[in-house]
């Protein structure tokens, strides 16, 4: 048991022990015992922090069915690791170093020092966010609904922004808000700071504090954070504008709105388009163009250590970079006067690749079980699914025992990542002592 294989087990632990809690009477609203395949998916869904779901959340589960959900969400977004230090910590058990060994690569930290510490500032940090979000939407939403289902429509919707996960209570998910910014706003904004990392928050909020307390202390920001913020930023804005072109004219989507309130629902669509799985208007009914756009910035995702999948915008970045520097002619990676070791750039390459031939074999696979459905539809579902974003084009209830299988198996791989998978299935390789004689090659 190393400790990707304690990862990639302690995920499958958790999403059977949710599968079995939605399984139960009381977790449904008719007071039955749910279909396994159905209940597997959903807490597959969750644990993943995907948002997908074959049935109608907010109606087929009844309050402790929706509470069991938001306590998986809850934990599939800090991590299993994360989330086991945590207990661990309540009982007051000291760390081992395999635990410590552990957390450090749930956490993709470089080091194992300092990861208790980082567990502490990340519980800080998921409550300050997810308390905020709740109570800026409770007056939003009493405006509709009684205080006491606002306030847990409020606690719902936040653990679902910030975790990234996209499960909704409304039937048409957020479609219904669509002319009211104020909700795409804070959703949008607890989609963000949940995507972008905890280190880079972390970092961020050191930097703050300094200048505040006007401390002549220079902060330098890591490779990361500039990386993650500005590839983030260039995204959002890319994607806010590729929408509203593509939509502002489609009458099913943006263009029955005012310009403001496309604008705001583009912005939205591009925040959660990223990974987070909410929709103030229809996927379905978007232009072609619009979907593969979607799929783009869905297979991108989020950034390393956030409640976000994809392939992440490190992980992008370097690869843009990697292709400059051929088109340039040069032999190194360099980002922000820093060059990027090789075995960095291996890494990225390997997600790369691995994510992109994972999100193949599901289309593939999804296109045999369910050979009624268009192609884009299925490309749409399948990189939904992995890049754990949850958006759909409305074919998820409608896809047969063996696609829901397809997509649990993708939204699995997604969430613990293909480098993890693949160092859990294989045993630990050891450094090699041979060294190869190069020879170069035709490239291009």
């Amino acid at each position: 048991m190393n400790p990707a294989r304690t990862i990639c087990f302690g995920f499958l632990a958790v999403i059977s022990f949710g599968t079995f809690l939605l399984m139960l009477p009381i977790s449904s609203s008719n007071g039955t015992w749910t279909d396994p395949i159905t209940a597997l998916f959903t807490s597959t869904s969750a644990v993943c922090v995907t948002g997908l779901s074959v049935v109608d959340v907010g109606k087929f589960y009844s309050f402790w069915g929706q509470l069991f959900l938001t306590g998986l969400v809850q934990v599939g977004g800090l991590g299993y690791m994360t989330a086991t230090s945590i207990l661990l910590l309540l009982i007051g058990r000291k760390f081992s170093l395999r635990d410590k060994i552990t957390l450090q690569q749930s956490l993709d930290t470089p080091g194992i020092r300092g990861g208790l510490q980082l567990v502490k500032s990340i519980i800080a940090v998921t409550m300050l966010f997810e308390l905020t979000g709740v109570f800026a939407l409770i007056p939003i939403f009493n405006q509709k609904m009684s205080f006491h289902e606002s306030v847990w429509q409020a606690i719902f919707h936040s653990v679902n922004a910030f975790n990234n996960a996209g499960f909704s209570l409304f039937t048409d998910n957020l479609m219904g808000y669509v002319q009211t910014p104020m909700v795409s706003i804070i959703i949008g904004l607890l989609i963000i700071f949940g995507g972008i990392g905890y280190q880079v928050i972390l970092e961020g909020y050191l930097w703050l504090r300094t200048k505040l307390s006007r401390n002549r202390d220079y902060i330098s920001f890591s490779l990361t954070f500039c990386v993650v913020t500005s590839t983030t930023i260039a995204l959002l804005l890319f994607g806010t504008i590729a929408f509203w072109f593509t939509e502002f004219q489609n009458n099913d989507t943006l263009g029955n709105l005012s310009l403001f309130e496309q604008i705001v629902a583009a912005w939205f669509q591009s925040v959660s388009t990223r990974t987070a799985g909410f929709n103030t208007i229809d996927n379905g009914k978007m232009t072609v163009t619009a979907m593969f756009i979607t799929i783009a910035l869905m297979f991108i995702g989020a950034s390393p250590g956030s409640t976000g999948g994809g392939i992440k915008t490190t992980t992008a970045r370097i690869l843009a970079s990697c292709t400059g520097a051929a088109l340039q002619g040069r032999d190194q990676v360099n980002l922000y006067k820093l060059q990027v070791p090789n075995g960095l750039i291996l890494k990225a390459v390997g997600v790369a690749v691995g994510s992109l031939f994972t999100v193949i074999c599901s289309t593939g696979l999804l296109s045999l079980t369910d050979r009624n459905m268009s192609f884009i539809s299925i490309l749409f579902e399948a990189t939904s699914a992995f890049a754990t974003v949850g958006l759909s084009t409305g074919i998820s209830s409608s896809l047969s025992s063996a696609g829901r299988l397809v997509i649990i198996a993708t939204m699995y791989i997604g969430r613990v990542g293909v480098l993890l998978l693949m160092a859990a299935i294989f045993t630990d390789t050891k450094p090699s002592l041979i060294k190869y004689p190069q020879e170069s090659m035709l490239v291009g």
